[in-house]
C-alpha cells in the first residue's frame, strides 16, 4: 500500500503544482475586473455581497482510511468553524464530498448536509462541475450568502494543513459580514492568503487577515464589456477554485497514506524483532530448563550407582 501511494501522490503533486499558477492568476484577473466595476451600476450574482445569514461549507475528505489523522483533521477543522458560525448566530448548510466525510455526517444527524457527493480516483473538472452547479444554485437562489471551502491544502510529502477557503462571493473588500456588521470570515481564511511571485500580492489586513491589492495595470483596457467578462469567467472560476480543493485534497491523501503505511511497516518490523527476542528467549530458557534436568538426573544415578 505505501508503494502504491507513493506511484499515485508523484502525479497527484504534479496536478497540484501545475494548477496552482493557473487558479492563482485567475483570481488576480477577477478582483481587478470586480473592483474596477464597484463604481458602476452592474449586477453579477455570483459577486454579490449581502449580509450573511446562512453559509454553507463544502467539506472535501477521502473515500478511504488507512491514511492516519488525514479525514479527522478535516471533519475537526469544519467542526470548528460549525461552532464559530453558531457563535455568530449564523445559519449553516454542509455539502459533503468524500465517503469518509458522508459516514462522519450521517451519523451526525444534528448537521444539516445538502448534498452528499462521492469522490473517486483522481479528480476531474466533471467531478468539480457537479459541486459547482449545486454551490451556484444555492447561492444564487439566496439560500445561503456565503460558500466555504474545508479541504486539506497539500504543502509537501510529510506535511499538509486543513484550511478554509471563502469561494463565494468574490468581494472586491476582503471581507464579509453578517446583518450586525460583524466580520464572518474565518481568522485563517486561505482565500486571501493568495500568493504570486516577486510580492506582488500585499498582505496587509486588520485582524491578522490579508488581502490583496490591485496587480493589474490601471491602465488596461478591455475589448469586451467587463461584466460580459465576469459573467464568462465567473463559471470557471467556481470550477478551477473546487478542482483545486480536491487536487489539493486527493495529494494530502496520499501523501498522508504513504506516511502511515510507512510507519505501520516500520512498526511491524520492531514487532517483529521484539517478538524474536521474546520467542528466543523462551526458547533458551527451555532448552537450559532441559538441560538442567539431565544434569541433575545423572547426578542423582550416579549417587545411587
Amino acid at each position: 500500500m505505501k508503494l502504491v501511494a507513493a506511484a499515485r501522490v508523484r502525479r497527484a503533486q504534479e496536478a497540484v503544482i501545475s494548477g496552482r499558477p493557473f487558479s492563482e492568476k485567475l483570481v488576480e484577473v477577477l478582483y481587478d475586473i470586480n473592483g474596477r466595476l464597484q463604481s458602476e451600476d452592474v449586477d453579477v450574482p455570483l459577486t454579490n455581497v449581502r449580509p450573511v445569514r446562512k453559509v454553507a461549507l463544502v467539506v472535501v475528505t477521502g473515500d478511504r482510511g488507512l491514511c492516519g489523522g488525514f479525514n479527522n483533521a478535516v471533519t475537526k477543522k469544519a467542526e470548528k468553524r460549525i461552532e464559530e458560525l453558531k457563535n455568530f448566530g449564523l445559519d449553516y448548510t454542509v455539502i459533503s464530498v468524500g465517503k469518509k466525510g458522508n459516514s462522519y455526517f450521517r451519523r451526525r444527524s444534528y448537521i444539516p448536509v445538502d448534498r452528499f457527493i462521492e469522490g473517486g480516483g483522481f479528480p476531474t473538472t466533471k467531478e468539480a462541475q457537479a459541486i459547482a452547479d449545486d454551490v451556484f444554485s444555492l447561492f444564487v437562489s439566496e439560500e445561503v450568502d456565503k460558500v466555504e471551502l474545508v479541504y486539506t491544502k497539500f504543502v509537501s510529502l510529510v506535511k499538509s494543513d486543513p484550511v478554509i477557503h471563502t469561494l463565494l462571493p468574490l468581494s472586491p473588500k476582503g471581507e464579509i459580514r453578517d446583518v450586525n456588521g460583524n466580520c464572518v470570515d474565518a481568522i485563517n481564511d486561505e482565500f486571501f492568503r493568495l500568493t504570486s511571485k516577486e510580492g506582488k500580492l500585499a498582505v496587509e489586513r486588520e485582524s491578522g487577515r490579508k488581502m490583496r491589492e490591485n496587480v493589474l495595470s490601471p491602465l488596461m483596457e478591455f475589448e469586451q464589456d467587463p461584466v460580459q467578462i465576469l459573467d464568462a469567467m465567473m463559471p470557471l472560476y467556481l470550477n478551477s477554485q473546487i478542482l483545486r480543493a480536491l487536487q489539493e485534497s486527493i495529494a494530502s491523501e496520499l501523501a498522508a497514506r504513504m506516511a502511515a503505511m510507512s510507519n505501520a511497516t516500520d512498526n511491524a518490523d520492531e514487532l517483529k524483532k521484539n517478538l524474536s527476542i521474546v520467542y528466543n528467549r523462551e526458547r533458551q530458557a527451555k532448552i537450559t530448563g532441559e538441560l538442567l534436568e539431565i544434569v541433575a538426573g545423572a547426578e542423582a544415578q550416579n549417587q545411587f550407582d
